[in-house]
């Protein structure tokens, strides 16, 4: 079961190699090609990234694109926000049609409160946490996932 879409996780990917590159802008094509994402689907999500204000974009000599603000104060759940337009509604985790607050079937609370749960990490995880995983995860560290417990 996965919380968030494929888009989301390419977009996490791109503005990871974006905040960890040596420079402040990186071309889509660059991003694509470092990344192994699809340049055409990548633009798309870029595209989406700069309507939310999650990174700005350049034409031209010295082009690009760059992330709007510090790492730190980019959030995953904002990421997510920007890339997934038409998310469905949250779904019943035995996938009943008729579960609401009014007929709730027996795993309702369960869900609901860990919903809440990932909802409520994926605003404190920051695009920081990402790159700083992906560091250690290149150097060899086997430390905690950036969801951890926490």
């Amino acid at each position: 079961m996965n919380v968030l879409s494929q888009t989301t996780g390419y977009a996490i990917e791109a503005l990871a190699c974006l905040a960890a590159s040596s420079s402040k802008s990186m071309m889509v094509r660059e991003i694509a090609a470092e990344t192994g994402i699809a340049q055409a689907y990548l633009a798309k999500v870029v595209q989406r990234l700069v309507v939310a204000g999650v990174v700005d974009s350049k034409r031209g000599y010295r082009g690009g694109i760059y992330l709007s603000r510090s790492p730190s104060d980019i959030t995953i759940k904002e990421i997510d926000d920007a890339v997934e337009i038409n998310r469905p509604p949250d779904r019943c985790l035995l996938g009943m049609t008729s579960c609401s607050e009014e007929r709730a079937c027996p795993a309702h609370d369960y869900w609901k409160e860990t919903r809440e749960s990932v909802r409520h990490r994926l605003t404190t995880l920051t695009l920081d946490d990402i790159v700083a995983f992906e560091i250690g995860r290149k150097a060899g560290d086997s430390g905690s996932s950036p969801l951890g417990a926490g």
